[in-house]
């Protein structure tokens, strides 16, 4: 099994506990309007990984995690390649290493061989940061051009069977920054028993020089970062201190 990577980093510190290796696989079914990483789009753009191969690669980097740290899988939306992903991770394992999923749960079905495979991940997944992109149905579609009807599901699933999860919001001046809206995402955080930390990500617009390069125009040119005030209320809104159980 190969997997399609779309670039490495030896070291992050605000992608789940601790230091981790980031692995940001190709491929992603959402479009969403303030996406800074357009160039993971596009599934086979990426190079060709075996996953022994690129534990191997990851594994010299151990001393610099700590306690906490290990190997996150972002993208792109790393469950387009849950078979890879299956396979990295179980490899991983063998070698203690903390495991970490970064994803929106757009490719999520709690149906047939695909729901039986996402359980087998699970397995030998330790954490998750999910997404959450909007509480509303339409203006999720808006937003993503996808229905949140399955994301929710995996949020269920997730809480179902004790997953630990972070959830990050991004604050979208015009999309996401309403304050109905952020406390109709809190109640729905509060509904659920396995969240570890929530995070509030203001909007930026660093990415805006890849779709120049990819010849991609930008949706959000005219929109600007929210300020901190606004980024305050929202993290008040939606409880965020509650949620600090873990510290890097």
């Amino acid at each position: 099994m190969k997997g399609y990577v779309n670039k490495l980093e030896s070291f992050g510190c605000v992608d789940g506990p601790g230091s981790r290796y980031i692995v940001f696989l190709s491929g992603c079914n959402f479009r969403c309007l303030y996406c800074h990483n357009p160039d993971t789009w596009i599934l086979k753009d990426g190079k060709e990984y075996e996953a022994v191969e690129l534990v191997n690669q990851i594994e010299s980097y151990r001393s610099y995690w700590g306690k906490k740290g290990g190997v996150t899988v972002s993208g792109g939306e790393p469950l387009l390649q849950i078979d890879f992903l299956i396979e990295f991770f179980t490899e991983c394992k063998k070698r203690n290493i903390n495991t970490c999923i970064d994803t929106a749960g757009g490719p999520f079905t709690d149906q047939g061989p695909w729901f039986e495979k996402f359980k087998k991940l699970m397995d030998v997944t330790d954490i998750l940061l999910m997404d959450i992109k909007h509480i509303n149905e339409e203006e999720h579609i808006k937003l993503t051009g996808h229905t949140r009807k399955n994301v929710e599901k995996m949020f269920r699933y997730l809480d179902e069977i004790n997953k630990p999860i972070w959830i990050r919001h991004v604050l979208v001046p015009g999309y996401t920054d309403n304050d109905q809206y952020l406390i109709q995402t809190r109640d729905f955080i509060r509904s659920l028993h396995n969240v570890e930390r929530v995070e509030v990500l203001p909007y930026h617009s660093l990415g805006m020089i890849k779709y120049k390069e990819l010849g991609i125009e930008y949706p959000l040119s005219e929109t600007k970062s929210p300020d901190p005030e606004r980024v305050k209320k929202a993290r008040e809104i939606l409880e965020c201190e509650k949620y600090d159980a873990w510290e890097k």
